[in-house]
């Protein structure tokens, strides 16, 4: 199974995340009542809902084209700016 696919998480991988992560929310508010728990839960769901819409927008959040971008504003032989 790939993680990445394309540049964004694959469906399986995203799909764990919010599951995962709405139900750590869920058992730490009903049992624990630990604020910290919550919060781990909510940001797990928020990389798997962020990565859902950026499928959805086709937007490539783990690709590495700003490699390219860098390589591109390198200064060239003598010229300056």
């Amino acid at each position: 199974m790939k993680l990445v696919e394309d540049g964004n998480l694959s469906l399986p991988v995203r799909t764990i995340f919010v599951v995962l992560g709405i139900s750590i929310g869920a058992v730490s508010f009903i049992w624990v009542r630990s604020i910290l728990l919550m919060s781990i839960g909510l940001a797990i769901a928020a990389i798997g809902g962020d990565a859902s819409k950026a499928h959805q927008l086709s937007i490539k959040p783990f690709d590495n084209s700003y490699k390219k971008a860098r390589e591109s504003y390198k200064v060239k032989g003598d010229e300056e700016d």
